[in-house]
């Protein structure tokens, strides 16, 4: 895919260049990170609960994990994050969730793991007891948006309309996820509901693939999750944690890639044809 991207440097210099999306990367790959425009701002948040807001959006892919078993889930966790993912989500369903994020918050002290498809708030208490720094479901649970509130946990619950985003916001959701967001559109999408809602945070959830995620960050959303894109079905089910190992470190340079461009140069995308 091919745009024209104008841009408004952080030196002060101003152009129109015309580029793809590899020159792109060539072009930014190495440059400094100056602050993003997304702070975290809730006064009884810790310091930790900014450090994960920080992480989720200076990383810009969240990993999210379903495992057949807690062994295999340990293993493909530590591929993934060895392979440069800072951020992962375990969903609920894999067998010993709890006990594996415990085991993965001791081993890798400074990643933030987090807890999705959580439904109820015991789920979501559990969870914190065994070192969540962050929860996700699939629409919004009032009892757990309540229980964080104070917690040292953000909470990104899903949503779909901008009533529903809106509403999340206003009930005091610090993140939210656009879910299930290639169903409603993908970029475009994105793009069009950050229009209204430039000051809320948002995640894209479901069917983003790693070549898309600069895509996604350059239309508004602060991280991705990938899920199958990284724990690949095939290798998951041949326990290819090498396969794993791989896709990770390219997803996270792809996030890496994405988030020095975005805050290089304040970006405004028109499709060249």
């Amino acid at each position: 895919m091919v745009f024209t991207c104008t841009l408004t440097c952080l030196s002060g210099t101003q152009s129109q260049r015309l580029f793809t999306w590899n020159s792109v990367q060539q072009h930014y790959s190495a440059l400094p990170l100056p602050p993003y425009p997304f702070k975290p701002c809730c006064s009884s948040s810790s310091r930790n609960h900014n450090h994960t807001f920080s992480l989720i959006q200076d990383c810009a892919v969240i990993a999210c994990l379903r495992a057949n078993s807690a062994e295999q889930a340990m293993e493909a966790a530590r591929a993934a994050v060895n392979g440069g993912i800072e951020v992962l989500e375990i969903v609920r369903s894999t067998p010993g969730v709890f006990e594996v994020l415990q085991a993965l918050v001791k081993e890798y002290p400074t990643k933030a793991f987090g807890v999705g498809t959580v439904l109820n708030a015991e789920d979501a208490k559990t969870a914190m007891n065994a070192g969540a720094k962050f929860l996700m479901s699939p629409a919004t649970v009032k009892d757990i948006m309540d229980d964080v509130q104070d917690a040292d946990v953000l909470y990104m619950p899903g949503v779909m309309t901008p009533t529903e985003i809106f509403s999340a916001y206003n009930s005091g959701a610090k993140i939210v996820k656009i879910y299930p967001v290639s169903a409603l559109g993908g970029t475009r999408y994105i793009s069009a509901i950050m229009k209204p809602f430039p000051h809320i945070p948002m995640v894209a959830s479901q069917g983003i693939t790693i070549d898309s995620v600069g895509d996604y960050i350059a239309q508004g959303a602060i991280s991705v999750v990938l899920s199958d894109a990284i724990f690949d079905k095939e290798a998951m089910g041949r326990n290819n944690f090498n396969a794993i190992h791989q896709l990770a470190k390219s997803a996270a340079l792809q996030g890496k890639i994405a988030v020095e461009w975005k805050r290089n140069c304040r970006l405004t995308f028109f499709p060249h044809s």
